[in-house]
């Protein structure tokens, strides 16, 4: 016998607490299905070093702000857990840790959806899918071409140094999560070999304030892709919380001893085909801090606000050093190959028309067209700042309202 429930929320991370928090407000019973435990991901599928992105005061989630001490600092990852465990506690979030979602579709009989569990199935009127775009680990096709010795590992699967066998690591993927490894291999004393790919890059702080702060006096976070559609394919900046934060320029890792190499192109045997594109992006990333500060002088200027001015940057230096076309992983000493090639979306256990023919989810500010089921944390859900810590209160508010008004009506139409 199904157990039955008004809401079911699956997903026991942040947007699903937050989720959790926005129907309690408005009075409405749910449960929190977590397949792990609360943050798992941050948990388990993270790196013992990583930092938060962004400054601890924008650690914020509804009706909880950030409640340490050092606002203008960056969270480990165990901060980040304790902050969100924290919240549960708060909220007293109706959580049952260990219960994994494994099939969603229509009830037989009435309008309820029909939720298969590990513990079970659930009658639901609404099912919010909160699990996060983090699902699936994308390892390109050339990783079953290398050689069986190399020892592989993807970034959600890769906690420090000590884990590799010795000798030099490759790293494809020069995103947040790949130069972070970077940085944490180099500081272990390892030689480190970086395959280059599309990134921008921020700086840290400009104008004496963080990007982040900058990014919401400019309402970048408020944009949605009806007014910036090319952002879908744009990657995310690159910046980092390590060491108190710092500007990320892929320059600086050469000149440590990092072989910057192009992207991956192909494997045969031991050697790995390599583009010649490392200067085309670098010289990209170049691009989007020049159009990120003249964006913040522009905002200033026409605010009339007061910024310290900063020091003409330097021209970046020309590299003389010939791009790598080949490079024999044997000759070069790599024993391990980290994948920071980031994660797809895996909705297979969804059996109803509301994805896409690449399985992505098809709705509205997380409103598909099947009534009662709602998406939550996505990127770009309704605005940049959707799949930010601190902006998935907003979606989780306007999902909650549409909850309660899909519970309010029947009940009067019966009345």
């Amino acid at each position: 016998m199904s157990e039955r429930q008004e809401t079911v929320i699956v997903g026991g991370g942040q947007a699903g607490l937050a989720m959790s928090h926005q129907l309690s407000r408005r009075g409405r019973p749910h449960v929190v299905l977590e397949r792990g435990r609360v943050a798992e991901r941050w948990r388990s599928e993270r790196w013992d070093s990583l930092m938060f992105q962004f400054p601890n005061w924008s650690m914020r989630l509804p009706g909880h702000p950030y409640d340490g001490g050092d606002p203008e600092g960056f969270a480990t990852r165990d901060e980040v857990i304790a902050f969100i465990e924290r919240y549960r506690d708060a909220i007293r979030a109706p959580v049952r840790t260990g219960v994994g979602a494994t099939a969603l579709r229509p009830a037989a009989t009435g309008d309820l959806l029909h939720l298969e569990t590990t513990h079970g199935p659930i009658e639901a009127d609404n099912v919010v899918i909160a699990t996060g775009p983090y699902q699936e680990p994308i390892v390109p096709a050339t990783s079953r071409a290398l050689p069986s010795r190399v020892r592989q590992v993807h970034s959600s699967g890769y906690r420090n140094p000590d884990q590799l066998p010795a000798g030099a690591v490759l790293v494809v993927g020069s995103g947040a999560s790949g130069c972070q490894i970077v940085e944490d291999l180099l500081a272990a004393g390892r030689r480190v070999h970086l395959s280059v790919g599309r990134h921008r890059r921020f700086p840290r702080r400009y104008r004496g304030r963080d990007m982040f702060w900058w990014m919401e006096r400019l309402g970048a976070l408020d944009h949605t892709l009806e007014q910036r559609p090319e952002a879908r394919e744009r990657p995310n900046p690159l910046v980092t919380g390590v060491g108190g934060g710092h500007d990320i320029d892929l320059r600086r890792y050469r000149a440590a001893g990092v072989a910057l190499l192009g992207h991956l192109a192909g494997v045969t045997g031991s050697r790995l085909h390599l583009a010649d594109d490392v200067e085309a992006q670098l010289a990209a990333g170049d691009e989007s801090v020049a159009a990120f500060t003249r964006s913040v002088d522009d905002y200033i200027e026409r605010s009339g606000i007061e910024a310290p001015a900063e020091p003409t940057p330097a021209p970046p230096a020309s590299s003389e050093i010939p791009p790598i076309r080949e490079l024999d992983l044997e000759e070069a000493g790599i024993t391990a190959v980290i994948w920071a090639t980031g994660f797809r979306r895996d909705f297979g256990w969804i059996r109803l028309p509301i994805l896409d023919d690449r399985g992505e989810p098809v709705h509205r500010r997380g409103v598909t067209r099947c009534p009662g089921v709602y998406f939550l944390g996505l990127p770009w859900l309704h605005t940049l700042r959707s799949s930010v810590l601190c902006g998935v209160g907003d979606d989780a508010a306007h999902l909650a309202e549409h909850i309660a008004s899909r519970v309010v009506a029947p009940a009067a139409r019966r009345a």
